[in-house]
Parts: C-alpha cells; structure tokens; sequence
C-alpha cells in the first residue's frame, strides 16, 4: 500500500494549481504537425497567386483600349485598317500628334478646359469640405435629418433637374459663360459631402473638444486641425471631380455656345464630325486629351485610394 502511494504522489504535477491535460501540463495543445502548416502555406499562396493573375488579367482588359489608342495615334490611316491588327509598327509616325493638334484650336481649348477643372475641383473642395464639417463635428439638432435629405437628393436623376436649371441660368443671364459651370461647384454636391463626412467621422473628437476648451472658433478648427489631417479624402474628392469636369460633355454643349468658349470634349467632337476619316489624327488627339487624367491619378494615388477606402489612422 506505501509504495503505491508513493507513486500516486509522485504522478502529480509540482503545482498542485497546474492540472494535467491532454496536451500536457496545463492543458497546452501540442504544436500542430509540420506537413500541416506546410499544406497551410501553399494554400495560402496558390490563392495569392490565383488572385494576382485575375487582377492581371482584369488589368489587361482595362489597359487593351489604351493600348490600341497608343498604337493607332502612331500609325498611317491604312495601317489602322490591316488585319490581323498591327501592334508594332515602324516608322513611328510622330507627325500625327502635330497634325492632330494644328486642325483645331487646341492650346485654347486646353486652357477653357484647365481653368473650368481647376476651379470646379476648388470649389467642391471647399464646399464638400465645409458641408460636411457641420454635418459631423458641430453637435445641432436636426443634423441627421438634414443628411439624411441631402442623401436623398442623389435619387433625383440628373435629366429631371436639367431644364429648370437651364431656365434658371437663362434668367440670370449666364447662358454663354462659365458661370453655370463654375458656381454649382461652390454650393456643395451630396456625393462629395458624403465622402467628407464619413471622413472627418473618423477623426477622434478629442481634438477638437481640445481646441474648443483653448477657445478655438469652429472656423478656425475646421480650418487649421481637421482640413490638415483630412489629404487623403481631399486627394480622393480633389480626383473625382477634376475628372468629372475634365470629362464633361453636357455641360460645356448646353452652356457654350460660342467655339471660343469650348473645352477640349466639344473641340474633340468637332473634330471627329469634320475630320471622320483621319482616324490616326483622331486617336492622337484622344491621347493628348486622356494623358492629364492619367498623370493625376497617379500623382494622386496613395492618398485617393486611402480617401475611397477610409482605412487611414487619423489622430
């Protein structure tokens, strides 16, 4: 009898708080086999690698029309017609680009279209900025409500409001300038107000709770704490709307009625309706039209796409 209880005592652990488990002394799992860590890994890399050939191949499809457009603004008008299709071509016909150029007014062209970009993208950012600061860092009953509405007006589509707002800019006695281009901007546009606002949520309120017991106006706190931190959303909005005014086709139709007024998408349909079968000049011209917007986006991209994915740390 001692001696089986001797080896009872000596079975149990030295800490009588440590209880014995199927993995060990304190219930410890034993680490998981090597051959499953390994199958674990090259799961793990053959979905990466599966999903960088899709983002690869999606890549290509998006940058395939490019592409053709590069290619043809380098070739003669025959060679655009040869099948199968001719992706190097030599001689580069660099003199595509000049002629293209020389058959419209494309230096004032480009210069409507940079000032009403330049001031459209000011504009949103000012307003969208300034909208959406009350909207989510002044405390004001209502507030909800009032967004909720601004939201709303996104479902109203854009062909209903394009008649009265034309009667409007008629009476006013704008029709014939800038102005119905350039003035909306500085009244704030919902989609930009949303993107600001859900922004500036993410700045912790601690800081401008601070400012405001040092007795800062919200002005100055709008201003000098929350814009400075806000580049990412800025960058995004900054993006978007250079784009969207660069683009802009409708607008500048309905508006500029005078070919000195045009911007560089009207100057582009003019020229396709009185020069249809210079294709080559053609696709030179689209190319100079689309490089700005490259050129921006990727000037812009590390904080555009923190600014659309909202994964920035702020504070």
């Amino acid at each position: 009898m001692s001696t089986t209880t001797d080896e009872r005592e000596t079975s149990l652990p030295d800490d009588p708080l440590v209880l014995p488990g199927p993995g060990g002394p304190g219930g410890e799992l034993p680490p998981a086999p090597v051959p499953l860590l390994r199958r674990r890994s090259v799961r793990r890399a053959t979905g990466r690698t599966v999903a960088l050939l899709v983002l690869a191949g999606l890549s290509v499809l998006v940058l395939l029309p490019f592409a053709w457009m590069l290619v043809s603004s380098l070739k003669t008008n025959q060679q655009l017609f040869t099948v199968p299709v001719q992706w190097f071509v030599w001689p580069l016909h660099l003199s595509n680009y000049s002629n293209a150029l020389s058959l419209i007014p494309f230096w004032s062209q480009l210069a409507n279209t940079v000032l009403l970009s330049v001031l459209t993208v000011l504009g949103t950012v000012l307003s969208g900025s300034f909208v959406a600061y009350g909207l989510a860092k002044v405390d004001w009953p209502g507030r909800r409500l009032m967004f909720g509405l601004l939201l709303a007006t996104m479902l109203l589509p854009g062909v209903i409001t394009l008649v009265p707002t034309y009667v409007i800019f008629r009476d006013l006695g704008w029709v014939n300038t800038y102005l119905p281009l350039i003035v909306p901007t500085f009244l704030g546009s919902p989609y930009y107000v949303f993107l600001f606002r859900q922004f500036f949520l993410r700045i912790p309120e601690a800081i401008s709770e601070a400012a405001r017991i040092d007795g800062a106006s919200e002005l100055w706190i709008y201003a000098r704490v929350v814009l400075p931190v806000s580049w990412p959303v800025i960058s995004a909005v900054a993006v978007l709307a250079f784009v969207q005014a660069w683009t802009d086709y409708l607008g500048p139709l309905i508006y500029l009625n005078q070919p000195s007024q045009w911007t560089l998408s009207l100057g582009l349909t003019a020229f396709l309706t009185k020069y249809s079968a210079q294709w080559n000049f053609m696709m030179a011209a689209a190319v100079v039209f689309t490089l700005p917007l490259i050129i921006v986006f990727f000037a812009a991209s590390k904080y555009f796409l923190k600014g659309i994915a909202f994964d920035t740390d702020v504070g």
